[in-house]
């Protein structure tokens, strides 16, 4: 991955965007720190798409939860009000 100062990436834009088209991720930085990641809009829809197809759904999250078959225990009420 090509890695671009924000000045220089601001300068040569267009070669920064034709190296992202040609399938290669350009990062940008910002004082000297990862700002951005430029990539082709076919490859962020791609990457978007991998994502949603690796969620599990909320019934799939349920089905995870431990199953046994104790009781809830319950903790006595006190006999007056908690001062709080």
């Amino acid at each position: 991955m090509t890695v671009w100062p924000l000045q220089d990436a601001k300068n040569k834009f267009s070669a920064l965007v034709n190296a992202a088209l040609a399938g290669e991720p350009q990062q940008v930085t910002r004082r000297g720190q990862p700002a951005v990641v430029v990539l082709a809009a076919e490859e962020y829809d791609r990457l978007c798409r991998l994502e949603q197809s690796h969620s599990a759904t909320l019934g799939e999250l349920l089905l995870e939860l431990p199953q046994d078959d104790l009781e809830f225990d319950r903790l006595p009420l006190p006999a007056r009000p908690l001062d709080l």
